[in-house]
């Protein structure tokens, strides 16, 4: 069987702890080198996961001739230079997300690669989630009739750590927003089908001392119509949190519970009716709908990120989640920013 051949450039955190053990239950992914600018480090996850190479530079690993492509996890300050470094060497790209620190420099990058015939996907694994596929079914069979409303929340706790890029907007670009919510952003337009139209968000530091923002909550207006509201967080304890994704419609509603984040699980309830009728001065629904709770096939979301990427190339198809994809979110969030900065609501 062929095999896509990685480099992974940022070895460390997400990379460690989740990407690249999928990678490694991926029958056409093979992992050949691993990069981190500490050489015992580098040295010690190349030993980790059985990598032929070790490499403390972006370049040399570049120049691997046996490297196919690369899955690029480092600062986000470095995405847009490490990612045309990799054009250039004609290596695919699987780039975490946001793709680079503003949308001008996320577009010049994905136009030097088209240039180049390189492909780039973006690190939006859960559009592999069972219940986020099960949710975007339902929704695009008719189950919860015309979309009105969606709402998601997705929180951590995300204390002050001197040195963390994340916590820097020179290094990061932006806090809970960025880090979080581009995922929320993007799982809306997938399984909506819809982009952003209008845009009014506030966000702000309330917890901790670093410069991002700690607390996000922003409201968008879709092609489609819908309204969409976006909870992100770095304030909120792990142990009180409630990550959702919820849609509400003219015929009923789908509330996934815990059915984001790096873990495929949850659980989703929909709850339908095949007629509404008139008013009910009442208002009681007791009884009303008809439900149905909808799991599905829970499986590891990286090893089917990088499954996808690979058949994306080995089968000439597209990518689930091309970067451009990404640009789009990212154009979300800067308006969102300027939304907040300005006091205003911003049409895209």
């Amino acid at each position: 069987m062929k095999k896509i051949r990685f480099g992974v450039i940022g070895a460390g955190g997400i990379a460690d702890r989740r990407t690249i053990p999928g990678m490694l239950k991926c029958d056409a992914a093979e992992l050949v080198s691993v990069m981190e600018i500490d050489a015992a480090r580098a040295e010690e996850l190349r030993v980790k996961y059985g990598a032929k190479r070790a490499y403390t530079d972006e370049a040399a690993l570049l120049a691997d001739p046996e490297i196919d492509a690369v899955y690029i996890a480092s600062p986000v300050k470095l995405h847009g230079r490490q990612a045309m470094m990799a054009a250039d060497q004609h290596k695919h790209i699987l780039l975490e997300k946001p793709i680079a620190l503003t949308c001008a420099e996320a577009k010049q990058v994905l136009d030097y690669c088209d240039a180049r015939g390189v492909r780039v996907a973006a690190g939006f694994m859960m559009r592999f989630g069972a219940c986020i596929n099960e949710m975007k079914r339902a929704y695009e069979a008719g189950k919860i009739g015309q979309l009105v409303s969606v709402y998601a929340q997705f929180t951590c706790w995300y204390p002050d750590m001197p040195g963390n890029w994340r916590q820097s907007k020179a290094s990061g670009g932006g806090g809970a927003l960025t880090d979080m919510g581009v995922h929320m952003i993007d799982l809306i337009h997938y399984v909506s089908g819809s982009k952003t139209r209008q845009v009014a968000a506030f966000h702000d530091t309330l917890t901790f001392k670093y410069e991002v923002e700690d607390s996000s909550d922003l409201l968008l207006r879709l092609e489609n119509g819908a309204l969409c509201t976006v909870q992100t967080n770095f304030n909120i304890p792990d142990p009180v949190a409630k990550w959702r994704f919820e849609m509400f419609g003219t015929r009923g509603r789908l509330v996934g519970s815990d059915v984001v984040g790096q873990v495929d699980a949850g659980e989703v309830e929909l709850l339908r009716v095949d007629s509404v009728g008139g008013y009910d001065a009442q208002q009681d629904a007791s009884g009303t709908a008809a439900r149905e709770v909808i799991t599905g096939e829970y499986g590891d979301l990286y090893a089917r990120e990088i499954a996808s990427f690979c058949n994306s190339l080995l089968e000439n198809k597209p990518f689930v989640a091309d970067a451009r994809n990404a640009l789009l979110a990212q154009q979300v969030i800067e308006a969102a920013y300027r939304s907040n900065d300005e006091g205003i609501i911003v049409t895209m």
